[in-house]
């Protein structure tokens, strides 16, 4: 079982500019898909446990992110189903046009919602917090409320996956009392506005609106922002926050915070880390920039927790850094901590939770807590206590070889089967032809090699899993017919090194554009041909990140491990959809996930995640392609795929109007990953 907790007085940092690192757009060079990255997812139901979930109880709709707000990404309908799911065609196309307005930041932004749905509307939010409510059933837009972010502006992630739903306990038709909308925006502020209609509610906040950046640290605005739904229980609003984990030693505040979802008032506020307001230098984050998820039933919200800042450098932070990366339950009424589960001590490996927490029954009887990870462990705990319920062992790992730094002595490691490797040798590379294959080998062989958390040091190492995952904010779900979860995995590494500061100079700079121009020509380009705006904007160069860590002695370099080609080093899948029991522990399927290869089942880099039906179906998007697909639940079986516009770097969701059920899901590419940027809403019916 896991060693009892640690005492800790370290240091936090978190965020989600995790995946900005990357190469150059797959998109630009038809022999080959360039992606890029960082800164840069059944058995046959013989054997499975056939046990009811009463954690919940499902509806038809969808008026949550990810259905419900146990994280379940689940839907009870069924006439879409494993007999008819080939059948399913277009029903109708919404463009949202938010990239038709000209901005600096149009470039890097996500199209990642997941609608919700009330009244027979769809409400989602665009990268740049547009809130827009559209009819349900034909597509057509009821209204539209643009916050008015400004696309000029520096901002560090450009994406919003969903708005929130409020609803009044008791009928009430006047203006914002009955149903409310609220989103969190990347400028800073929490807004409200009538479900109905679209107008701020003018008795929420200030005319409809909260300023976040009151009553928390922030030395610089530019690393803090908003990018998930709030999660909404009863009269309470509950929020986290993002911030530039990599960017600075000291970063803004991780609190997540409690409002009234009437007035806007603070009810309370909770920080991972609160010795680190005192700290010299003052550290930070540990926040929750993912979604968090509720037990309506105990009173409890669940907090995927992120890194402390540094997340590569830990010198200023000692200790296991407790509650940062970590999944944190919290009374919902009071703020108050009730229990805390961390599932990387002292991270210097960027490996915060991803993913929304998944609240599910444990073998029909014990509630329970399931938290996927990038490094592809599942963790599953008793949700009122916290208490492993399969064996969590802590090993002993590599110690740092950097001045000061204190590398945690064991990590934990859940008993149940992987998601996805944690090693990589140089005889396990993937290579087109054997001078690729010999190059992937020599490039792996050079690295610091030393299994999962390898400390990264002056010398380059080797990340993998990569911080993209394993497992992301795409998150699982869960059919609680079977206990068994489906996830989207990715499996990518990175080179990594710590630059110190007196060395970066021009010189360095040099050998890194000698290195993407060396890429470029492998393919047949100049790099000069590429247009700007098909370029990923890392801080110097197409297929790698150098962030500044500023107040370190070092700055941290980053990329992704590419075969000359551009295609990743690590052995295929690159990307899985894998299915694990949890409550028998026995992984029952795993199946790439799209692919990078045409004409080849390769797998594919993937940010989003899968939903599961009462049909007997998981749908998932995600990858680089264009594309939606189907699964049997059973084996993992591909039944359908249904074009799409751009790709979908989201996570669908359904919902039924009459007789008839929609698949929808949100297409517009994903300006950090490279792939084709659009603004497409689609939604799939049976004819």
């Amino acid at each position: 079982m896991l060693a009892e907790e640690r005492c800790d007085n370290a240091h936090s940092f978190h965020g989600e500019s995790s995946y900005l690192v990357v190469m150059p757009k797959w998109t630009d060079v038809p022999r080959c898909y360039f992606w890029i990255l960082m800164v840069a997812t059944r058995l046959l139901f013989l054997g499975s446990l056939m046990i009811a979930d009463t954690s919940a109880s499902p509806a038809p709709d969808w008026q949550t992110y990810g259905g419900n707000p146990e994280g379940q990404h689940y839907s009870i309908l069924k006439q879409i189903n494993r007999s008819n799911v080939r059948e399913l065609r277009v029903a109708w196309t919404f463009h949202t046009g938010t990239l038709k307005k000209s901005g600096a930041s149009n470039a890097r932004a996500a199209f990642e919602a997941n609608p919700v749905l009330w009244d027979k509307t769809l409400y989602l939010a665009t990268p740049f917090d547009e809130i827009i409510a559209l009819d349900a059933e034909t597509g057509k837009k009821r209204w539209s409320f643009d916050p008015g972010v400004d696309r000029n502006a520096e901002i560090n992630i450009v994406t919003s996956r969903g708005v929130a739903l409020w609803h009044s306990a008791t009928r009430n038709i006047a203006n914002c009392a009955q149903a409310r909308v609220f989103v969190a925006t990347l400028d800073r502020r929490l807004l409200a506005v009538d479900a109905h209609t679209g107008t701020p509610c003018r008795d929420f906040g200030k005319d409809g609106s909260v300023d976040l950046a009151q009553g928390v640290f922030l030395k610089d605005p530019l690393w803090y922002e908003f990018t998930s739904p709030p999660t909404i229980v009863g009269d309470i609003v509950v929020l986290g926050s993002t911030s530039g984990d990599n960017q600075a030693v000291e970063v803004p505040s991780g609190a997540v915070r409690a409002f009234d979802a009437r007035t806007g008032k603070l009810l309370w506020s909770w920080e991972p880390l609160p010795w680190a307001q005192g700290n010299h230098p003052r550290t930070g984050s540990g926040g929750a920039w993912s979604v968090i998820s509720a037990d309506l039933k105990n009173g409890l919200v669940f907090v995927p927790t992120g890194s402390p800042s540094l997340d590569f450098y830990g010198v200023y932070r000692p200790g296991d850094n407790r509650d940062a990366n970590s999944v944190v339950a919290l009374e919902t009424a009071t703020g108050k901590r009730v229990w805390g589960f961390q599932v990387v001590h002292h991270d210097l490996w960027d490996f915060d939770v991803a993913s929304e927490p998944l609240l599910f029954e444990f073998r029909g009887k014990t509630p329970a807590v399931a938290v996927t990870t990038k490094m592809g462990m599942v963790f599953v705990l008793n949700r009122l206590t916290g208490q492993p319920l399969f064996p969590v062992f802590e090993r002993p790992v590599p110690q740092s070889d950097i001045p000061g730094e204190k590398t945690a002595a064991t990590q934990p490691f859940s008993s149940l089967p992987l998601l996805s490797d944690l090693t990589l040798s140089p005889d396990r590379v993937f290579g087109k032809n054997a001078e690729e294959r010999k190059f992937c080998h020599d490039k792996v062989a050079a690295l610091v090699n030393k299994g999962i958390y390898t400390p990264i040091g002056l010398k380059t190492t080797l990340l993998y899993p990569g911080s993209i995952g394993g497992v992301n904010w795409g998150s699982p779900a869960f059919d609680p017919k079977t206990g068994i979860m489906f996830a989207n995995v990715n499996q990518i590494a990175f080179d990594v090194r710590l630059v110190p500061r007196q060395e970066y100079s021009l010189s360095f700079t040099s050998r890194v554009h000698r290195k993407v121009t060396r890429y470029a020509a492998a393919l047949g380009i100049q790099s000069s041909d590429i247009p700007v705006e098909k370029r990923f904007p890392a801080p110097d160069g197409a297929g790698h990140e150098m962030s500044i860590q500023n107040g370190s002695p070092y700055w941290i370099f980053r990329e992704s491990l590419l075969s000359p080609s551009g295609l990743p080093c690590t052995p295929q899948p690159w990307g899985s959809l894998v299915a694990l029991n949890l409550n028998t522990g026995k992984k029952e399927w795993s199946r790439p996930l799209g692919t990078m290869i045409p004409g080849r089942e390769t797998g594919s880099l993937n940010l989003g995640g899968p939903i599961v039906t009462g049909g007997g179906l998981v749908f998932s998007a995600g990858t680089v392609e264009s594309l939606i697909r189907a699964y049997d639940q059973r084996d993992g079986a591909e039944l359908w795929r249904g074009s799409l516009p751009f790709p979908a770097q989201s996570t669908p969701m359904t919902y039924q109007i009459g007789r008839k059920q929609y698949l929808v899901i949100c297409a517009g590419g994903h300006g950090g990953i490279g792939t084709q940027q659009g603004d497409a809403v689609v939604a799939f019916a049976l004819p």
